[in-house]
């Protein structure tokens, strides 16, 4: 009887062994994720167990053994934010080993930015933080002038490009990222370009946005760039409509708003950045230049126009005049061809 008890108590730790390997295999070492491929998550900042369990939960077969995983390991109380790629067949050990890793980074890119608020908004479409943070950080006074900006310059500073970032890096750092890239395009040829020009860094930006807005022909841009700055040097205004287009949004605050025409009673309005009446460089970029316009200024090409006027017979491209009579006439048949089209703004 003795040995009958002995054997089945044998059989008992047996099983009793056999199940416990079972489920810590299970726990630990089978499959747990419910989806084929690559699955993207985000973690956001602050995360605890339960925060983390309302994002990956739809992802797993088995939530429960997830989490008791996670406890066994200790990675339930060092939760890490960030965006992580899963891959499909993945244990609870392989997916909290890739989650105590560095989180993987955004492809963010951004371009064509009329305002701050505008690439505020494009940042809060692919990153943690809204919009509203973005934009605080990117005005904060004591970050602008410890990098030599002001507000109505600051856009300069941010380079149209695509940036590899991690999804929850804070406004400020992003900030500081971005004033890196800066300094890191500005290499000492563009610096030299820049002061052979007779311009500073952040004056090649600004002047880059008008001709960014002038033409969106990039072969064009050299010789757009090369008008204003035959303007300048003989210290003519450089009666750019675009900043007159910028100046009537920025006064009535409408940057929706679409204007396919100036008006003679629009260059009257007062505004620093309205060069019909202001003498020199804007005070700050009229939108992001992409990198053609601001190559263009620094390389613009070497001519004579000091005039230009959309090419009614050529759409999209401009002609040029060096005299004031040739441009008149470019001017009234550019006229007559609004006119014609009703574009009466």
């Amino acid at each position: 009887m003795r040995t009958t008890l002995l054997r089945y108590i044998l059989y008992t730790l047996s099983s009793l062994s056999l199940c416990v390997g079972i489920l810590f295999y299970q726990t630990f070492y089978s499959s747990n994720t419910r989806f084929v491929g690559q699955q993207e998550v985000f973690i956001p900042s602050g995360a605890n167990m339960e925060a983390l369990m309302e994002v990956l939960s739809p992802y797993l077969e088995s939530p429960r053994l997830f989490v008791w995983a996670a406890q066994m390991k200790g990675y339930s109380n060092r939760v890490r934010s960030g965006r992580y790629l899963l891959s499909s067949g993945a244990s609870n050990q392989k997916l909290i080993n890739r989650l105590r890793q560095k989180s993987d980074p955004v492809l963010l890119t951004f371009n064509n930015q009329e305002r701050l608020e505008n690439l505020a908004g494009r940042l809060a479409q692919s990153l943690e933080s809204d919009s509203l943070s973005f934009l605080n950080a990117m005005r904060d006074t004591k970050f602008l002038v410890e990098k030599g900006f002001t507000l109505d310059n600051a856009l300069a500073m941010y380079l149209p490009n695509s940036y590899e970032v991690f999804w929850d890096v804070s406004p400020k750092l992003f900030c500081e990222r971005m004033y890196d890239e800066y300094k890191r395009f500005w290499t000492a040829t563009r610096r030299n370009q820049a002061a052979q020009q007779g311009l500073s860094l952040v004056e090649v930006s600004i002047l880059a946005s008008i001709v960014h807005k002038e033409t969106v022909q990039s072969a064009e841009r050299a010789a757009v760039a090369g008008v204003y700055l035959n303007r300048l040097r003989r210290k003519m205004k450089l009666q750019a409509d675009p900043t007159v287009i910028y100046a009537l949004k920025k006064k009535y605050q409408n940057f929706d708003t679409v204007i396919k025409r100036v008006l003679y009673k629009d260059l009257k309005i007062a505004s620093p950045f309205n060069t019909y009446k202001v003498k020199g460089i804007p005070p700050g970029p009229i939108a992001m230049p992409d990198i053609s316009a601001i190559t263009a200024v620094l390389e613009p090409q070497k001519h004579s126009y000091l005039y230009f006027v959309a090419n009614p017979d050529n759409p999209g491209y401009h002609l040029f005049a060096s005299s004031l009579l040739q441009h008149n006439r470019n001017k009234r048949k550019y006229t007559r061809w609004l006119n014609q089209k009703k574009l009466y703004r």
